[in-house]
């Protein structure tokens, strides 16, 4: 056998495990065991050895639904965090354990981040991929990006404090990187200090090609950072200006120029989101901006990205009789049939929605729908209008 799947709805009742346990057979009832997908449960979690094997290359651990609702039962902590001590790493390639991120704040670390540490330090050149929701020792993180063949690393906590002492850090070829929102700050101000030498980050610049790295604001630094990752495809920064029940700014700082800079250092962006656009609707990029992410990113499928409507009507005569903007309109542009416009706000006229609609299109020719979440905005009234002119272009097409 090769795979076990220990679900949350697996029956096993004590007995059955209580006669595997008694009877286990000389290496156990599985040596040659390769994939772990397990749900932990009261049930499973006194006989979690028994689907060990050092042979394991994938392991998944998760976590039945009504305690990731809840939080994990106090008195079941030690015993999780024991299981997650012993398990088998000489030939581990892939371990994700409680990847669903918002548990993090019902149940008390302790014993788990110091299991998970444990385990890491143990892992061999082997690993590929790791996620995990828990925060890792200082000793762990530095053994984990430094690993050579790691691609995959979505990581909670912040990185080791580091100085120029220790710049021959060397990073693996990450394909992807993700960083909690919490730690990310520590994360940007370590990538920071390693991007002016060429060595600690010369193989992940040219190997990722997904990043999502929430920023705390999102300004002409940290685009001139993002912009070194030149093979990115996802690029994804998802956070609002607003917390849910909180106070605070708009955190989108940059202008066109700015957004016109990244996307032609990142011509492979097939996803990209700066921030949730919120609707303060002072930002100074303008719809302008989304013609340049139009043009040099032709392979972007999904965008969220803030940009100021006050004036929306005008930006877009402007883009059709200024002549900087001619060159661009007479190239390919993207085949973005979707716009997440969030919670920008839209006011428009009659005259207005046309101007919107044509402008619209002639920046994305495939837009069909504005994705918005304020009830009453002009999105919805445009989005028909857009679906509209689609449709009659593709009877155009068919007749």
């Amino acid at each position: 056998m090769r795979r076990v799947c220990l679900s949350q709805r697996q029956a096993l009742g004590k007995d059955t495990l209580l006669k595997l346990r008694l009877n286990s057979p000389a290496g156990g009832w599985f040596p040659a065991l390769q994939v772990l997908d397990w749900c932990i449960t009261r049930s499973h979690l006194p006989y979690a050895d028994l689907f060990f094997s050092p042979h394991l290359r994938k392991i998944f651990l998760r976590l039945p639904l009504s305690w990731y609702l809840s939080g994990v039962p106090h008195d079941a902590l030690p015993a999780i965090a024991s299981a997650i001590s012993t398990l088998p790493t000489s030939a581990l390639q892939s371990l994700s354990v409680f990847s669903l991120a918002f548990w993090s704040s019902m149940t008390p670390w302790g014993d788990f981040a110091i299991s998970l540490s444990s385990v890491v330090l143990r892992c061999g050149p082997s690993l590929k991929e790791f996620t995990s929701t828990i925060p890792l020792s200082d000793a762990a993180v530095n053994h984990l990006i430094r690993l050579p063949h790691l691609r995959t690393c979505h990581i909670e906590g912040p990185p080791p404090s580091y100085s120029a002492s220790h710049l021959p850090l060397i990073f693996p070829p990450l394909t992807e990187f993700v960083v909690r929102a919490d730690a990310a700050r520590g994360w940007l101000s370590l990538l920071e200090l390693l991007g002016g030498c060429v060595a600690p980050l010369s193989k992940v610049k040219e190997s990722l090609r997904s990043l999502r790295l929430p920023s705390p604001t999102i300004d002409a630094p940290f685009a001139s950072l993002i912009q070194t990752f030149r093979n990115l495809a996802n690029l994804n920064i998802d956070r609002s200006c607003y917390p849910r029940g909180g106070e605070g700014q708009c955190i989108f700082k940059l202008n066109n120029d700015h957004v016109t800079e990244l996307a032609v250092a990142l011509p492979r962006l097939e996803l990209l989101v700066l921030g949730r656009p919120c609707f303060d609707n002072t930002c100074t990029t303008t719809v302008a901006c989304l013609l340049s992410i139009s043009v040099y990113c032709v392979k972007l499928r999904s965008l969220e990205i803030h940009f100021n409507t006050a004036n929306i009507v005008d930006d877009l005569k402007g883009i059709s009789n200024d002549l900087r903007f001619q060159e661009l309109r007479s190239r390919p542009r993207c085949k973005l049939s979707r716009l997440d416009v969030y919670r920008i706000p839209l006011a428009l006229n009659e005259p207005g929605f046309e101007t919107v609609v044509n402008g619209m299109i002639d920046i994305f020719p495939s837009l069909g729908y504005c994705a918005e979440v304020v009830r009453g905005s002009g999105w919805r009234e445009l989005s028909e209008r857009l679906r509209k002119v689609q449709r009659n272009r593709g009877a155009l097409d068919t007749s």
